[in-house]
């Protein structure tokens, strides 16, 4: 079912069972968990169905640290969230983005890769993916010209991505969740402030606002915050009225830890023969790979996790990094300054990835794991929205630790290709003082916004624990990247989707529905 929430009379109560705050990815694929259910489900959405440019300056704010794109730009605000232009690279994290890595501080999750695999495969059917098949062997049987590169498989290994159609939520689930019985979603309802019983240990009602003054109220049994990382603790920050720090901030960790992946333009490879190098680029049935290396090297250099990604270098020195492109408040018109820079490499986005081609040369973009810091953070503006809400201020911070990992990463593959005889790596000026910790100006973001709600055993150390409910508040719960402990060094959406099918299980099994 679908209600405008500006048709609702002012200060009308809406009642469920649950009631999930925001129609992206996570909050949809909670919702998609509960159909056919005895249980009244409310799906809260901020925007409407379109893009709206009134909309999406509710998101306008403020950034400091490590230069990043308009927060404005960096989501999208109506009903699918930022699927609406997301380019559908999905892979599962690696076993060692789960572990606790005594060389990072605030690394590991309260559990493993192993027990996380179901929900990937669950989490297939959701993004169009087929079967859970990220089995190099496997794909080579299907095509045996799938070759990687001659490697010491002990150091570097290729590690595959598989690619989402992409879909879109918006699209893909609209008419479903609007025929549902027992879905009822609400747009235009943006979620203002969350408000708990007196001793703050259960939440009681979800302000709602929008655009034509009225203000409305959500009742439910259990909550679902199912926001961005940003807007997860924008939210849980500005609701202060009954906890001055923010709701479930007691111990100052709402809105740390924001992590992205660095996006570094890092080197270049240059082989001895021509090569198409097949199966690092993006062909049908969309699946490629790129370069990884071993948990156990890692470990023996006591480095943070980076994938390196390859593309023909007479195309790709040709278009700028993301971050000198996506740099105004419109994310439509950044999409047209990137396709315009494509455009002007005389090649389109898509053709630059094909195998039609032999090369000599190749870029090398390293896909950084972020390590967590706590002065990477999300805090609030004095400023305030058209609903009354404070702005956000992110605060990219970046430790030593990661210049340091894109400096040993190229160190060593530049030594494994001369081994394995194949040519030589070059590493571009902005990684040679060894002397230097601070990020390249060309570092860019993968637009992944993980942490600020990080999951944690420890209440110190993080807001919600592994069951994705906030510490000491029986009935919160969040559905986000925003949850991630650590960031692994691969694009975040399979696994949100993932986690989001584990926490409606959870809330099953809590409220007895099978």
């Amino acid at each position: 079912m679908h209600t405008d929430a500006r048709s609702l009379d002012d200060h009308s109560t809406i009642e469920g069972d649950i009631c999930i705050i925001g129609a992206g990815a996570a909050g949809i694929s909670v919702a998609l968990e509960w159909i056919l259910s005895p249980y009244r489900i409310i799906l809260l959405e901020g925007g409407g169905f379109e893009y709206e440019a009134r909309m999406q300056e509710l998101y306008r704010g403020k950034t400091t640290g490590q230069p990043y794109y308009p927060l404005q730009s960096a989501r999208l605000h109506y009903f699918g969230g930022t699927t609406g232009h997301w380019g559908g690279m999905c892979s599962v994290f690696d076993p060692v983005a789960f572990k606790k890595r005594d060389w990072i501080s605030d690394s590991g999750w309260p559990f493993t890769q192993e027990h996380m695999m179901p929900y990937y495969e669950r989490a297939h059917s959701n993004l169009d993916l087929g079967t859970c098949d990220f089995s190099l062997p496997s794909w080579q049987k299907k095509d045996p010209s799938l070759v990687p590169l001659p490697l010491n498989k002990n150091v570097f290994w290729s590690k595959l991505w598989r690619y989402s159609p992409p879909t879109r939520f918006g699209e893909k689930y609209k008419d479903l969740i609007i025929d549902s019985k027992n879905i009822h979603l609400y747009t235009y309802a943006n979620a203002v402030d969350i408000k708990a019983n007196d001793n703050l240990s259960s939440v009681s009602e979800v302000t709602i606002k929008n655009y034509t003054g009225k203000t409305h109220k959500v009742i439910a049994k259990h909550f679902v915050m199912a926001c961005c990382s940003i807007q997860n603790a924008r939210l849980l920050l500005a609701s202060n009225t009954q906890a001055p720090q923010g709701l479930g901030n007691d111990r100052d960790v709402v809105g740390r830890y924001f992590m992205e992946h660095a996006e570094v333009n890092s080197g270049e490879l240059w082989l001895n023969e021509k090569s198409s190098l097949k199966l690092y680029m993006l062909q049908p049935p969309k699946v490629k790979a790129e370069l990884a290396m071993t948990a156990k090297k890692q470990a023996e250099f006591k480095i943070a996790n980076g994938i390196i990604g390859l593309s023909p270098l007479v195309t790709a020195r040709k278009i700028p990094p993301f971050i000198k492109t996506w740099a105004k408040d419109d994310p439509r018109e950044n999409l047209k300054d990137i396709s315009a820079a494509y455009e002007n490499a005389k090649e389109s986005k898509i053709s630059r990835f094909l195998n039609s081609k032999m090369y000599n040369s190749f870029e090398l973009v390293t896909r950084l794991e972020q390590v967590p810091n706590p002065s990477s953070r999300v805090t609030l503006d004095t400023a305030k929205d058209e609903l009354g809400m404070p702005r956000a201020i992110l605060n990219w911070q970046f430790t030593p630790l990661e210049k340091r990992t894109l400096r040993k990463i190229f160190e060593v593959l530049g030594q494994e290709v001369g081994i394995a005889g194949i040519g030589r790596v070059r590493l571009l000026e902005c990684l040679r003082d060894e002397k230097d910790e601070s990020m390249p100006d060309n570092t860019s973001g993968g637009w992944h916004h993980m942490g600020t709600t990080r999951m944690s055993s420890d209440p110190h150390k993080g807001v919600v624990d592994a069951n994705c409910k906030v510490h000491g508040i029986d009935n919160l719960y969040i559905a986000s990247s925003s949850c991630f402990p650590n960031g692994g060094a691969v694009n975040p959406t399979l696994t949100i989707v993932a986690l989001s099918i584990r926490l409606a299980d959870h809330l099953k099994e809590k409220m007895k529905f099978v």
